[in-house]
């Protein structure tokens, strides 16, 4: 039997509307083995990063885990943790995150997000700008892909990329916003391909989910309710998930839920989770991510 493990990696700022026109293979090819479905952000979440990747991780909303902006003040994170703290804490198990947002993984600015996994790794942008941003990118992406590919007794896993989201703040929506995307999507490839060469592949069964937090305005910027600011979007594959089928109504407090559920783990009532798990947790012969030169098994 597969030993069962989960590796979600965030994106943020990446505009749902606009990856029919980009090019994106390794999104792509997780879809193709799962599914891409859209997100609506409800009404009472703060378009904002904070709030979006606080529901993310916690698997509840901002009404529980308290974080309405991109200040961590107040948070209620003792009680709602991310699923990395709580499953190293609570189940045994050995998780990660890594990524360059302080609030994230710093005790700064009423963080951090990410409050005790196994392993956590902060490389922080050397400027707050897209370029530093796509450089600190591709050293969490390099550090993530090194512990992946190396054989790291890994169960669960986050990895954060912030250059598309800084790209639209600084530039708006145009040309070089749609090749950090694409930049971003060549990274996710190297994640996978990462996961591939595990000296252990062969008894492992990956589920694999790509998330992004909000949208933005043509312009750059978003905290408004307009609809592609307000659009996410969630893409998984994985052996509980069959291709081809998109859930209804994902939130992002799914994806939390679908971790445990990928995992075999049933959450306590007490949890108090208000997302669900993609599909029912059933038994099935892993899946295959199609796609290529990087096909094969997650």
């Amino acid at each position: 039997m597969n030993t069962r493990r989960v590796l979600v990696v965030g994106i943020d700022g990446v505009r749902f509307d606009l990856l029919p026109s980009l090019h994106t293979p390794h999104l792509d090819e997780v879809a193709a083995a799962g599914f891409l479905g859209r997100v609506e952000i409800d009404a009472v979440t703060p378009t904002m990063s904070g709030p979006c990747w606080a529901t993310v991780v916690t698997g509840v909303g901002v009404a529980k885990h308290g974080i309405w902006g991109n200040r961590f003040d107040g948070n209620r994170l003792d009680v709602f943790p991310d699923f990395t703290t709580r499953l190293a804490d609570e189940q045994g198990l050995r998780t990660l995150a890594i990524g360059g947002w302080t609030p994230m993984f710093l005790a700064r600015d009423g963080g951090p997000l990410f409050t005790a996994p196994s392993r956590l790794a902060y490389i922080a942008p050397t400027a707050d700008t897209p370029e530093a941003w796509e450089e600190c990118d591709e050293s969490v992406t390099a550090e993530a892909a090194h512990l992946l590919a190396a054989g790291t007794d890994l169960d669960a896993g986050f990895v954060y990329l912030g250059a598309v989201d800084e790209t639209a703040h600084f530039l708006g929506c145009g040309p070089e916003y749609r090749s950090s995307v694409e930049t971003a999507d060549r990274r996710l490839g190297d994640l996978l391909a990462a996961l591939r060469r595990r000296p252990a592949r062969a008894t492992e069964s990956w589920t694999v989910i790509v998330v992004t937090d909000h949208g933005h305005r043509d312009e750059g910027g978003h905290g408004g309710r307009s609809e592609v600011v307000r659009t996410a979007w969630i893409a998984a594959c994985g052996p509980d998930i069959p291709p081809g089928t998109v859930p209804a109504d994902l939130r992002h407090a799914d994806v939390a839920a679908h971790v445990y559920s990928a995992l075999g783990i049933a959450p306590d009532p007490h949890w108090s989770l208000d997302g669900t798990p993609f599909t029912p947790a059933v038994t099935r012969p892993p899946v295959h991510c199609a796609g290529g030169a990087t096909g094969g098994k997650l």
